[in-house]
């Protein structure tokens, strides 16, 4: 179980990814959907341990929120098991989060997952990655698994926007933007009004439809990550600084961002002084429910 000094830490990043596992080998058929990310993103694709994440984020005292995505559906790609996120997590509960991540494709096998994940193995919350994964989130197929969330109280994070995956290769990898438009996640707020909901990225090309559906449903929050914030579109900073100034959340995109980088960035934006914190580490806290 996570166990964070609040008052040691500086900031929370709720976005980060378990790239590489330490229990089984690397995955062949990711060789090229990782040339293709590095070139999107202009990083160079090495990754780290969640242990090497861990002492990362503690070097500069920022807790973390962890996870993998599950990608065996979409893009035929092993994933790495939600249960290792889980134990590598535990072994550094001063400074790390673990989130899981279900494709909700797994149907009933999914629900059983989700389940045992939040009782024997302590997650935090889950990881949905609707492009990736191939379903609009407001499929009520996917309902039962939202349940189960929901009735554990934890937040559930959804990709929004375009995404760099895929990008550039054959057909976008067979990935379909359409279901990252965050007012698919309007439904989800009405129909799971106690479910914390994180609409993940700026939600560019629909930044605007973002805006509104966290404007308008008290549940629904908005993080920051996998984009610099000089890129910032001028409205996303003017909600960030007022109307939205409570529902807005620090998160990386680390590995293909760094937060070193990101809140270097951030330093640089008109934000105003008492609404940096609320951004950088107290809203993620009291989501957390960390304090």
């Amino acid at each position: 179980m996570p166990n964070i000094d609040l008052d040691s830490i500086v900031a929370i990043d709720i976005h980060t990814h378990a790239e590489v596992s330490t229990r089984v080998l690397p995955d062949e058929a990711e060789a090229e959907a990782l040339e293709a990310r590095g070139k999107y993103f202009r990083y160079e694709v090495k990754h780290p341990t969640i242990a090497q994440l861990a002492a990362y984020y503690r070097e500069r005292k920022i807790a973390f929120v962890v996870f993998t995505v599950d990608h065996e559906r979409g893009m035929g790609i092993r994933r790495i098991s939600n249960e290792e996120v889980a134990e590598s997590a535990a072994e550094h509960p001063d400074i790390c989060i673990p989130f899981a991540s279900i494709d909700p494709a797994r149907g009933k096998m999914g629900v059983r997952e989700a389940r045992r994940l939040i009782q024997d193995f302590g997650v935090k919350g889950f990881k949905f990655h609707p492009i990736i994964q191939g379903f609009a989130p407001n499929d009520r197929d996917v309902y039962p698994l939202y349940e189960v969330i929901a009735e554990a109280g934890l937040p559930a994070i959804f990709h929004s926007g375009q995404t760099g995956i895929g990008a550039g290769m054959p057909g976008g990898g067979g990935l379909r933007l359409k279901y990252g438009n965050p007012l698919l996640l309007d439904d989800v707020a009405v129909d799971f009004p106690d479910m914390p909901i994180i609409s993940a990225h700026p939600g560019v090309p629909w930044q605007e439809e973002q805006l509104s559906v966290a404007l308008h449903k008290p549940n629904v929050y908005i993080d920051l990550s996998g984009w610099s914030p000089k890129y910032f579109e001028p409205k996303l900073i003017q909600y960030a600084n007022t109307l939205l100034k409570h529902k807005m959340l620090f998160g990386s995109d680390n590995p293909v961002l760094m937060p070193d980088r990101w809140i270097a960035d951030f330093d640089k934006l008109p934000i105003k002084p008492e609404v940096r914190p609320l951004i950088l580490k107290d809203n993620a806290a009291k989501l957390l429910k960390l304090g």
